[in-house]
């Protein structure tokens, strides 16, 4: 990968490892279709490719490259549901609601697999995704395996004993496995997409930044800095990037980075004295830690900031991570570091519809894209060219400001606040399970000391035995001549 490559990409494996086409040219003259698609990651892309495979004209106009942010830098994982948990989606809009959004989430999982075996994006994907607990809650673990299975995901309950059989460290406890989930790589999937959107007749143009739009009107207009477009319906695919020309979409979503790293070659061997298990594991609802074995790498997420940063700044903390959670893989060498920023609502729900009349919007997909950009594609082609209205079931999640400076403070300071609480609550599961294990132990040592029944029935009689022998009067020794001493019962 040259510097213009690792500039726009980052010093990610799977850009490394990524299939790059050459830059696609930029808008130069004005044109008119049907859709104008701002924005080239997961979302833009499947819309663009589902509006042409419909018969109708599309261009996507893009700043940078294609997916050159969080599409491509993200870690692979095609899970079902949303960045908020399930429970509070059902306590927002009721169960068959949720059900209802839910089975969209399925249909954007189903998507991504589907592309990819029609057209053979990536043989080798790996299957699965574990959701594991860092304390000891059996109770609570069943509850949402039971909401899941109600909401329509197949899920299983893996015990702590299965759960450390296939991740071999005494950090984590139970465990809710999703064998519907499957992992890939991000960026080859982003660039395919592109290329099939391509050949369903939809035009691509990189290094076009949108500068402004007018929405009034059948027929809209996007400037360019070098053309115009007029179409009669514009998608806005984006988060924070759309601040230049839609601010008051930007200033709805937070801006946040999380970061990666991806280890050197490790054996085989002792790969699998750690980890035997080849699905993606996230340990957290946040930041810290999600990971997953590629190839002969480990490929290790974790750390969020609303800022932008180097991220070799925290490939020694998440470095850190790694030996304490699995010390028998040793102090592992880093190979890549790299980042990503995805836009979160206050809400953690997509925000998708139409803003206004032709002007849509498919956005805050933050650490739960790969299926929800897929269904916001899907769903918003449908509207555009069919009518269909199935984006309406995401109106009770609403635009809302995310607070600017102050919100991106607040949002910081919740993350440290939640990672110290789960520390300290995940250090005392492992304490109280030490403290069962040696009371048990102890119990076990007491058990073994004492005698067998019958020794202790001989114990009882030797005792009795010996508390009547003292109880008996002493007869003394013979005085001289023989004779008793005085005293004595037999004395004269």
């Amino acid at each position: 990968m040259d510097a213009p490559d690792i500039a726009t990409y980052g010093s990610s494996l799977f850009a490394e490892t990524a299939i790059l086409p050459p830059p696609r040219a930029p808008l130069t003259l004005d044109a008119d279709v049907d859709v104008c698609v701002i924005g080239g990651g997961l979302a833009g892309l499947t819309t663009a490719r589902e509006v042409a495979r419909r018969g109708w004209s599309v261009i996507v106009l893009e700043a940078n490259r294609i997916a050159w942010n969080a599409s491509g830098r993200n870690t692979g994982f095609v899970l079902p549901g949303f960045g908020q948990s399930p429970d509070v989606i059902v306590e927002r809009v009721g169960l068959d609601h949720a059900r209802a959004l839910w089975a969209l989430s399925k249909a954007g999982l189903d998507y991504v697999r589907l592309t990819m075996q029609e057209h053979d994006i990536q043989p080798d994907v790996s299957d699965g995704w574990l959701a594991v607990s860092k304390t000891d809650r059996p109770e609570a673990i069943q509850s949402e395996a039971d909401l899941l299975r109600n909401l329509g995901s197949d899920v299983d309950l893996l015990p702590t004993e299965q759960i450390r059989e296939l991740l071999k460290t005494p950090h984590y406890f139970q465990a809710i496995g999703f064998p519907e989930a499957f992992n890939i790589h991000p960026l080859n999937y982003a660039l395919a997409l592109a290329r099939l959107a391509e050949e369903a007749g939809a035009r691509i143009c990189e290094g076009t930044p949108a500068m402004s739009i007018d929405p009034a009107g059948i027929r809209k207009r996007v400037t360019t800095p070098h053309a115009r477009v007029r179409a009669a319906h514009i998608v806005l695919a984006g988060n924070v990037h759309l601040g230049n020309i839609m601010p008051e979409i930007a200033r709805t979503v937070l801006p946040v980075r999380t970061y990666v790293v991806a280890t050197k070659a490790i054996e085989k061997e002792k790969l699998s004295e750690a980890i035997a298990w080849r699905g993606s594991v996230s340990d957290t609802d946040w930041a810290d830690n999600h990971y997953r074995v590629v190839a002969d790498r480990l490929v290790w997420s974790g750390r969020m900031t609303t800022w932008d940063a180097n991220p070799w700044r925290y490939a020694k903390g998440l470095r850190r991570d790694i030996r304490r959670v699995f010390p028998q893989l040793g102090d592992v060498e880093i190979d890549y570091a790299w980042s990503g920023t995805l836009g979160n609502a206050v809400h953690r729900m997509p925000q998708v519809g139409e803003l206004i009349g032709g002007v849509w919007l498919a956005s805050g997909f933050g650490g739960h894209g790969l299926n929800t950009t897929a269904m916001a594609g899907n769903m918003i082609a449908r509207a555009i060219v069919d009518g269909d209205t199935a984006w309406r079931l995401f109106l009770p999640f609403e635009l809302i400001w995310a607070g600017g400076a102050l919100g991106r403070t607040v949002a910081q300071v919740s993350y440290w606040t939640y990672r110290t609480k789960e520390r300290l609550a995940a250090s005392a599961a492992r304490k109280a399970e030490r403290d069962r294990a040696s009371g048990k132990a102890m119990r076990r040592a007491q058990t073994a000391s004492k005698p067998a029944a019958g020794d202790l029935r001989q114990r009882v009689r030797d005792m009795r035995e010996k508390q009547a022998a003292r109880r008996k009067p002493s007869l003394g020794k013979p005085g001289k001549n023989g004779r008793p001493p005085n005293g004595s019962p037999d004395a004269p």
